[in-house]
């Protein structure tokens, strides 16, 4: 099986918990309390966010975390490299790697990086805009919140 990093799960889960409140900072504990991340390891993910140049940081009262840039021009292929480094599936692919021993006889090795092209490709297509864009009530923070009679009276009537 194929895993996110749970760097990269908490730093996207957080990363949309930010585009979903419109037009601000929040905080780490705000961003940890809304996505159920552990305080030290938000704090942590959201600092190498920043380094990544992917948040900016401002401090003060009403300080917080926000997009270095629109939701729309950040991809979910940055953001896990910004938490894990090269996406690639295999340790031989990875730059200057030398950890497999067959590596220089591999005759997958040529496939090996098609694929890993093919999921970092698809992984860069979809933006933290598109990951926002369908949230489970459970995540929605207090106040998006609908009770399920006022979500059944807006919903468009079957024509």
């Amino acid at each position: 099986m194929i895993r996110l990093s749970k760097l990269s799960d908490y730093g996207i889960a957080m990363l949309t918990a930010l585009v979903r409140h419109e037009g601000g900072q929040r905080s780490a504990s705000e961003l940890a309390e809304a996505t159920g991340v552990p305080a030290a390891m938000a704090s942590k993910v959201l600092k190498q966010l920043c380094r990544a140049g992917l948040l900016e940081s401002c401090r003060g009262a009403k300080g917080g975390y926000g997009l270095a840039r629109p939701a729309s021009s950040v991809t979910v292929a940055e953001i896990i490299e910004a938490l894990d480094g090269p996406i690639a599936l295999t340790a031989c692919i990875e730059a200057g790697s030398g950890e497999c021993v067959i590596e220089t006889l591999c005759p997958a090795r040529g496939n090996w990086q098609r694929i890993n092209e093919a999921i970092r490709g698809a992984l860069a297509g979809i933006t933290l805009a598109d990951m926002a864009e369908t949230v489970p009530e459970a995540f929605l923070l207090p106040g998006e919140r609908h009770d399920a009679a006022t979500v059944i009276a807006n919903l468009p009537e079957a024509g």
